[in-house]
C-alpha cells in the first residue's frame, strides 16, 4: 500500500509539526513502518547471505516467507546466546540508525489509483486518524 500522494511523507517533515490529518497521520505512519523494516532487513541481510543473494534460485513465496522468518527467529536467537559486543554493537548502530532514506524514490502498488484501494487506504486512514484524535498523548512525538 502507498502513501498519498503530495502529502508529507519523510519523518524528518514530521518533526516540526505533528500531522494535521488523517491522510498526513497514514504517511507519517507508513514512513515508521517502512524505515523499521528496512533496518531490520539490513540486520538480516548482513548476516544470512541467502537473503541478500541475488543468484540463489528464485523460491515460491511461501518458501521466501519461511526462509524470512528462520532467519529472524535464528537472528534473535544468536543476539541472546552469543554475546559478542562488537557483533551486537554493530547490529544496535544499524537498528538505531539504519539505511537512509532514497530521495525520490517511489513504491509503486499495481492497484494505486483503483477506487477498491483508495477506499481500503481512506478507511485505514481515517480509523487511525479517530484514534489519533481520541488518544493524542499515546501518538510517538517525532520531534525528539
Amino acid at each position: 500500500m502507498t502513501p498519498y500522494r503530495g502529502v508529507r511523507y519523510h519523518l524528518k517533515e514530521y518533526s516540526t509539526r505533528a500531522p494535521q490529518n488523517a491522510k498526513e497521520l497514514f504517511s507519517l505512519r507508513h514512513a515508521s513502518l517502512r524505515n523499521a523494516i528496512e533496518r531490520a532487513s539490513g540486520v538480516l541481510k548482513k548476516s544470512f547471505p541467502i537473503i541478500r543473494s541475488t543468484s540463489e534460485p528464485l523460491y515460491y513465496c511461501e518458501t521466501q516467507s519461511d526462509i524470512f522468518l528462520s532467519c529472524c527467529i535464528l537472528n534473535n536467537f544468536l543476539l541472546e546466546e552469543d554475546r559478542d559486543r562488537d557483533l551486537e554493537d554493530e547490529v544496535k548502530q544499524e537498528v538505531l540508525h539504519g539505511p537512509q532514506e532514497e530521495e525520490g524514490h517511489n513504491a509503486r502498488n499495481v492497484h494505486d489509483g483503483s477506487t477498491e484501494y483508495e477506499q481500503l487506504r481512506n478507511s485505514i486512514a481515517t480509523n487511525m486518524w479517530t484514534n489519533y484524535m481520541m488518544y493524542p498523548n499515546t501518538e510517538i512525538d517525532m520531534s525528539k
